[in-house]
């Protein structure tokens, strides 16, 4: 054992430790190396490189040594040819030799020494095996010109004169400068300095061609004039400028051979230095170079991220993002990919943008390119998906990257992102703001269904205009209509509002009431100082605080109002207050309006026990007073609150037995059990007790659960709403919930069809002819058309044969381009439509933002384009609640406690109630809604301003129509088979047309000769109608054949019923003294009934309240 132990070695002292802890046992055969890396660097060549060539920093100082030498040497050639003495005479001898004194010379000896060290020393460091190279390089030379003759003077005393061209060293002060700057820009990682290194070596030369010609013809000019440096600059200026006045002219061969040479020079040199700085800047317009770090400190700016911009695109986040007066001094810094389209190009040479807006050509996903728009500094960046692109989910894949990008490079910069697909809004649940375009597209067409014109009504809340569009105009429903369209949400804290202050501790009823009776302002929600959740009209139960933050519309926010007592308005609303139109009051100015309502609170007789009612009171006291309404009280009772089970069904006492134990076998209340996307908000609605089979949901196809092909077999009891889209997406669940929301009666359910192609069999079967509503969705497939406009060219052409073929069809339709509306239900010869075109070129040039709002499809909620809803994001940067309320509106989000958006219709039954006013307190009092807008219909009597002069005219026409349709009624019965198998293009096939308007030109010039012009245009006018009348026959009996051929039942098909004669349109919160007409429609914030359920009773499925032995119409329709 000791002989073993003897003959171990020791273990190396570097593994002794470390093979005891690892417990390693073959150290006897250990055979590794040690291996030292980048070794080569540890020469003597390679440190010295590492300190001139290789580190930045001590390069940089190298180079500026190198450079204040060189300028030193200038500066010493300077200083010898202003201390020497001009000598007379003119001998060659005055160009070889100077006068240099003996401490300058020790100078330039020295600089030079070092300066040929420094040369050959970066000679020998950068050598590569070719030593040509190194020789026959301009700098290397130029330092031997200057620097060789001074080191031979230390060893020849005699040439310590000799002229030396030291002034030369300028162009090896340029060439250091250059590599100075560009070790400067690797110093600090700067990598946008092309254009900077351009003006600079441009600059540089041009100052280096003009000291050596100065120089250059002073020296010359020894044997001459013996110009002096002044004369010489003087001399410089005057030839390089081109000007040439004469006066200092070289006078010996030499120098002017030195001039001829130097302008030669310049004329090479200069004239590539500017077109490679022309060039840059070109390049530079185009990626638009950078926004400055400086202006980032001290000046706020946002940044707007696109994939391409457009110049609507453009001009609408313009437009939005300055009419807030607090972000004029704003900066908009646009970052886009692409390169700048000529039309923005031009746009923001405006001086109004060129001063606010800044273009940077770049990427999001590159931090150089956020670096340069100072995203971190930024206050908001706002990232908009392409909707015009065919794969809207790589659109949206493009979107998520640009935000996590932004987000992992300005962490704390918030972020406004815009996405197409509501299944992709999970990857950007950490932005501070999400609009997804197809959540709120399907939930806008699916309230308009149920509420008209619901899109009208949101795209004008987010829309920011000062309510002056069509105050121009002579028609009243227009300056009514662009009056209210004025009117916002805005927000205020309680105990600092002049509106709101006085209703703490009361109700919110009481206050939205008592609000807009004394101001004219819709308060439509509130929320608690400690929530973030906003409530839409938590009802009568909820008691204002002095913390609350009140949420209101009106014409504009309370800051810049300004406030009258009563007495002094009521002096200056004399002369307005008189009514002259059969059925409204004008509307006023909304802070005008106060004091102007006289509303009896005294008298309740007229209230019954079982809750409110709209009926009359007897004939006896219409003589003594008006009818009376039920004052708002400031505290709710508990016992006067119509509570009502959430699970029940208010329209189930109406039902018959049998028809109440069908229903509630049908359908049942409850949440979804499947989410189709990640994010989608659980909503409360009306759900089948079991799922139905896949295979019966085709309409068209039978199967082996029933047989019914056609919609009209199923016998539907209520009418279709037909969603005609290219496919069925996941946004499609925000169309279905709001139409199966738990607050819609069962009764008023409507069957809804997906239409994923529509031709006309398949219109036909699908049911279009009984069909309440008619959704057309625009294609995602046509949106990249080569010229951008023409997207929607596929869905206006389809409209206008369904509007052509259905004409009682109320069709809702998407477009893509808000310009594009002008073409819903064209008629090209329709007076009324060129001067509603008129008058929106009329109100563009204004500066409106809302020109397109008095085109008829538009004010009628017909079309909409879901990029009047960007604006809702731009919106935001300023009230972060805008989408949260639009969602809560909408049915996106439901917030417990939170109301939502219903409307109610006026019979002949409500008009008792007259006014707005008397309307708001009537649903305050009662069943706690507020109402906050009007859908009024009004039938289009005339069409051209002319009609109007002419009413005897007019009313001849039709008196003439109707005895000439009575005498030809056996002709008429005669032709009518030939009538409508006819082409109505040729009026020869119509001998009935042909006739009838002979005839009423005979009548007509006999009872008006004296306006022979005026009755011709009516005749003419007459007889497009017949023409029109026509060929909706023909339209109507072409459809009435295919549908025989398709064994469908023409019972039911209208086809002379349409809405050619009406317009419709919305009053956003109205005056108080507005007049209520027949077939309004209001829109109301209704409580949730959550809020009323009684809590010891929560379980309760078929529960009915104590209100509901009343008839349900006093819910709906008061």
């Amino acid at each position: 054992m000791v002989d073993l132990e003897s003959e171990v070695p020791p273990l190396p002292p570097r593994y002794r430790f470390r093979d005891l802890l690892l417990g390693d046992q073959g150290w006897q055969n250990d055979d590794r190396v040690q291996v030292e890396f980048y070794m080569n660097e540890n020469t003597f060549k390679e440190r010295l490189k590492l300190f001139f060539i290789k580190n930045q920093r001590s390069s940089l100082r190298i180079r500026l040594f190198n450079f204040s030498l060189k300028l030193l040497s200038c500066l010493l050639y300077i200083i010898r040819v202003l201390l020497e003495n001009p000598s007379q005479g003119n001998e060659w001898s005055h160009i070889f030799w100077v006068n240099r004194s003996l401490p300058l010379w020790g100078l330039q000896v020295s600089v030079a020494l070092i300066s040929l060290f420094e040369t050959i020393l970066l000679g020998y460091l950068s050598y590569k095996g070719n030593i040509w190279e190194q020789i026959l390089r301009i700098p290397f030379i130029l330092e031997i010109i200057n620097a060789v003759p001074f080191i031979i003077s230390i060893f020849w005393p005699s040439l310590r004169n000799l002229f030396v061209p030291v002034f030369l060293n300028c162009w090896l002060a340029k060439h250091a400068l250059e590599n100075m700057i560009n070790d400067l820009h690797r110093a600090i990682q700067r990598t946008q300095s092309a254009m900077f290194n351009q003006v600079l070596i441009l600059i540089s030369t041009l100052l280096c061609l003009i000291f050596t010609c100065i120089c250059g013809i002073q020296h010359l000019e020894r044997i001459g004039k013996k110009l002096n440096l002044f004369d010489s600059l003087y001399f410089c200026i005057v030839t390089f400028s081109t000007v040439g006045f004469g006066d200092v002219t070289p006078e010996t061969w030499s120098s002017k051979l030195f001039v001829v040479a130097m302008i030669c020079v310049a004329l090479v040199v200069l004239p590539i230095q500017f077109e490679q700085l022309a060039y840059l800047w070109m390049e530079r317009q185009k990626s638009g170079g950078n926004y400055s770090r400086h202006r980032a400190q001290t000046e706020k700016h946002v940044v707007l991220c696109v994939s391409s911009l457009k110049i609507d695109l453009l001009m609408d986040f313009l437009n939005e993002f300055y009419a807030h007066p607090r972000l004029q001094d704003y900066y908009v810094v646009i970052l886009c990919p692409t390169e700048m389209d000529v039309q923005v190009r031009r746009v923001l040479q405006i001086p109004m943008w060129s001063q606010r807006v800044i273009y940077l050509q770049g990427s999001a996903l590159k931090d150089q390119d956020l670096l340069r728009a100072k995203m971190d500094d930024a206050e908001a960046c706002f990232i908009l998906s392409s909707r015009c692109e065919v794969d809207r989910t790589s659109s949206d894949h493009q979107t998520i990257l640009r935000a996590w990008a932004v987000k992992d490079f300005a962490p704390n910069c918030p972020l406004y992102v815009q996405i197409l697909k509501p299944e992709n809004k999970f990857h950007i649940k950490f932005a501070d703001h999400v609009v997804c375009e197809e959540e709120f597209k399907y939930a806008m067409l699916a309230l308009n269904c149920i509420c008209p014109a619901t899109s009208t009504l949101i795209t004008l809340l987010v829309h920011t205009s000062r309510g002056q569009e069509g105050q121009q105009s002579p028609e009243q429903w227009q300056k009514m209509y662009g009056r209210c369209s004025g009117n916002e949400v805005y927000h205020i804290v309680l105990e600092e509002s002049t509106f709101f202050a006085e209703y703490e501790g009361k109700s919110f009823t009481y206050a939205s009431f008592h609000a807009h009776k004394k101001f004219g302002v819709c308060l439509i929600g509130v929320r608690r100082e400690d929530n973030k959740n906003i409530l839409l009209n938590p009802g009568p139960r909820y008691i204002m605080n002095s913390t609350d933050i009140c949420f209101y519309i009106n014409i504009t926010k309370e800051e810049n109002s300004a406030f009258k007592n009563q007495d002094q308005q009521r002096k200056s609303n004399v002369s307005k207050s008189f009514y002259h139109g059969p059925s409204r009051l004008p509307v006023h100015s909304i802070i005008a309006s106060m004091g102007t309502v006289a509303i009896d609170l005294q008298d309740t007789s007229c209230r019954s026990a079982s809750g409110p009612t709209l009926s009359l009171p007897t004939e006896g006291s219409k003589e003594i007073r008006r009818p009376s309404i039920a004052p708002v009280l400031e505290v709710a009772d508990t016992a006067s609150i119509q509570t009502c089970d959430l699970l029940s069904d208010q329209s189930e006492d109406e039902t018959t037995p049998d028809e109440e134990i069908s229903s509630n076998l049908e359908y049942a209340k409850g949440y979804p059990p499947y989410s189709p996307y990640i994010g989608s908000s659980p909503t409360f609605c009306h759900l089948l007790h079991e799922k139905v089979p896949f295979c019966c949901l085709r309409l068209d196809k039978s199967c082996q659960h029933n047989y019914y092909e056609d919609a009209k077999a199923y016998g539907f009891k209520n009418k279709l709403i037909i969603v005609a889209a290219e496919t069925a997406g996941n946004g499609l669940y925000n169309f279905i919930v709001p139409l199966r929301a738990y607050y819609r009666p069962k009764k008023e359910l409507n069957p809804i069809v997906l239409l994923l192609d529509n031709p006309l069999d398949d219109l036909l079967r699908c049911g279009v002819t009984f069909a309440a509503n008619m959704v057309v969705v625009d294609k995602e497939s046509t949106m990249s058309a080569e010229e951008d406009y023409m997207a929607d060219a596929k869905t206006i052409v389809n409209v206008q044969t369904l509007f052509r073929l259905f004409s009682s069809l109320s069709i809702i339709t998407e477009l893509t381009h808000p310009a594009n509306m002008r073409f819903m239900q064209f008629r090209a010869k329709d007076c009324y439509s060129l001067a509603l075109s008129k008058l929106e070129k009329k109100e563009r040039e204004r500066g409106s933002n809302l020109a397109f709002m008095f085109r008829l499809p538009f004010a009628a909620g017909r079309v909409f384009s879901i990029s009047m809803l960007d604006t809702l994001l731009y919106q935001s940067f300023v009230k972060d609640y805008m989408i949260s309320i639009t969602r809560l509106l909408l049915g996106l989000d439901t917030t417990p406690g939170s109301g939502f958006l219903c409307s109610m219709k006026i019979t002949a039954e409500d008009l008792w109630i007259r006014t707005y006013a008397r309307l708001y307190q009537k649903l305050c009092s009662s069943t706690g809604d507020v109402p906050i807008g009007i859908y009024r219909t009004e039938s289009q009597k005339l069409t051209t301003s002319e009609s109007r002069k002419i009413p005897s005219q007019s009313q001849i026409s039709i008196s003439v129509e109707e005895w000439e349709d009575t005498k030809d009624s056996r002709e008429q019965g005669h032709h009518r088979s030939n009538h409508r198998n006819s082409t109505s293009s040729d009026q020869s096939d119509h001998p009935l047309l042909r006739r009838k308007s002979m005839q009423w030109a005979r009548r007509l010039s006999r009872k008006g000769p004296k306006h022979s012009g005026k009755t011709a245009e009516k005749i003419t006018q007459q007889r497009l109608n017949l023409y029109r009348r026509s060929e909706r026959q023909e339209l109507a009996e072409l459809v009435k054949n295919r549908m025989k051929h398709l064994g469908l039942s023409t019972v039911g098909y209208d086809e002379m019923n349409d809405h050619q004669s009406t317009l419709s349109y919305i009053l956003i919160n109205p005056s108080p003294d507005t007049r209520i007409e027949l077939n309004d429609v209001v829109y109301l914030i209704r409580p949730d009934p959550l809020a009323y359920l009684p809590n010891s009773e929560p379980s309760r499925r078929n529960s009915i309240c104590n209100v509901t032995g009343q008839d349900s119409r006093e819910e709906t329709q008061l």
